[in-house]
């Protein structure tokens, strides 16, 4: 498979607070699945489809990810690093790595705490013919209680999102994985700013998509989630090696 000219932006520096009782010092995305590590399964998953450039977006305890990964060579990748000093929330964290994307008109993004079986060519073509700012992958789930929903008209433009309910009912989500136009940074402000809650409603008017997504997903922000994503390790290690 021929490599995809773009850069991505792994967000790993969250404080992983809710797996402290299971993980309490370790960062949530070294958390051990299987013989592996989870962001290995991100990684993989990038490099499975042709893409080597990754920025990892580090904070709490960045020393251990930095260690594990190094400059990515035996990932067959190219992994840079960009630390927060102090916690900066989503938004804030992509735009501190805004250095490492200088000349990329376009780039990837994703939480570094869940995975979902994307197609990444077909999410950064949906993005160039859209012309937006952001493009957004989506999932259906059966139960949305634990996330906050993503209303979508007929023309796959995202008009606005709805916060957590605690309704099991089926809905949309935000799968956590995005394709961002460059001119994103110029509407991130300086500080702890979230890309859910402070940036994306904002920018709603200048151009959010949304494209569908199938197959696995799932986060492990939870104990009882990363206890399921440990008995699914062999199918998402098998879903991270597909190109």
């Amino acid at each position: 498979m021929h490599d995809i000219d773009i850069d991505a932006v792994l967000l790993v520096g969250g404080m992983g607070t809710r797996l402290r009782a299971v993980l309490p010092s370790t960062p949530k995305p070294l958390a051990s699945l299987g013989s592996q590590k989870f962001l290995e399964l991100l990684v993989r998953q990038l490099r499975s489809q042709g893409i080597r450039r990754i920025v990892m977006s580090t904070g709490y305890l960045a020393d251990q990810i930095e260690h594990e990964f190094g400059d990515g060579k035996r990932f067959d990748a190219a992994i840079r690093y960009s630390r927060e000093t102090q916690p900066l929330g989503t938004a804030g964290a992509v735009k501190l790595a805004s250095h490492y994307l200088k000349d990329s008109p376009m780039f990837l993004v994703m939480n570094g705490d869940s995975f979902s079986e994307a197609d990444f060519r077909r999410l950064i073509g949906f993005h160039r013919e859209r012309g937006g700012l952001v493009t957004m992958a989506v999932r259906r789930v059966e139960n949305s209680a634990r996330y906050g929903t993503v209303r979508i008209n007929n023309e796959s433009r995202v008009t606005g999102f709805s916060e957590k309910t605690g309704n099991t009912t089926p809905g949309t989500i935000n799968a956590g994985v995005y394709v961002f136009s460059r001119a994103i940074f110029e509407h991130i402000p300086e500080g702890n700013v979230s890309l859910e809650r402070e940036v994306f409603p904002k920018i709603l008017p200048l151009g959010v998509y949304a494209l569908e997504q199938q197959g696995i997903f799932i986060d492990i922000g939870t104990p009882e989630d990363y206890a399921r994503a440990q008995a699914l390790c062999d199918q998402l290690s098998d879903a991270a090696s597909r190109g």
